[in-house]
């Protein structure tokens, strides 16, 4: 029996997508690791405490002599990285999903703060793709796939708010929807995305050096 377009893309499409980010993000994290053996300063160097002291300061708003010089871009990159993980995970629609196939259920965002978290999401993103355009400074480091990275982040967003509003046809939009989101997963693991899989360690390592190293702050 041929399956749909709709069973392909709520069954194996996402199996592949999780599949490829948890296995892309181990392997991406382990070979991250094995960079750092080789590199003979770097396990050594690793400090708990000022490592610690570094990730709690770069993970509150406005802490660092940089981000007060652009407060409004800090708050909304703080923003922007908070719906972004939050939006998806707590959504109703993707609890019940988690409900439905796992049995698993949590605590989901009323259908108003999802929208808006939704809506933060899609406009931090329009103002960073202006931002690469008008700033010489962004404009010179920046190239197609920058780009390209925006739209594949905005996509499940903008399909799932045109979805659940049913502003366009459902049925095509949902699927859009899932299939932007499994490029979503895919990409993680293997373009800038994966900032997210090692800010803690990058972070830590930075925040040991120049602690337990050079006995100086990191910010």
């Amino acid at each position: 029996m041929e399956m749909s377009i709709d069973q392909i893309a709520r069954g194996p499409l996402v199996w592949f997508a999780f599949g490829v980010f948890v296995i892309g993000g181990l392997y991406r994290l382990i070979s991250m690791g094995r960079l750092a053996s080789k590199e003979k300063t770097v396990w050594p160097t690793m400090d708990l405490r000022y490592g610690l002291r570094s990730l709690r300061h770069w993970v509150i708003p406005l802490q660092s002599h940089n981000m007060q010089q652009r407060p409004f871009y800090t708050l909304l990159s703080f923003a922007f990285h908070l719906c972004l993980l939050l939006t998806p995970l707590l959504a109703m629609g993707h609890a019940v999903l988690w409900q439905d196939s796992w049995g698993i259920s949590w605590w989901s965002l009323p259908p108003l703060a999802a929208d808006l978290m939704t809506l933060v999401v899609i406009g931090a993103c329009g103002v960073f793709f202006l931002r690469r355009i008008a700033l010489p400074e962004v404009r010179n480091v920046t190239s197609w796939t920058d780009y390209l990275l925006l739209l594949i982040v905005v996509g499940p967003f903008v399909t799932g708010f045109i979805a659940h509003h049913q502003l366009l046809p459902y049925r095509e939009t949902i699927i859009l929807h899932i299939v932007s989101g499994a490029l979503w997963l895919i990409a993680i693991p293997f373009t800038r995305l994966s900032h997210m899989i090692w800010f803690t360690f990058t972070r830590a390592y930075m925040g040991s050096e120049f602690g337990a190293v050079r006995n100086a702050r990191d910010w």
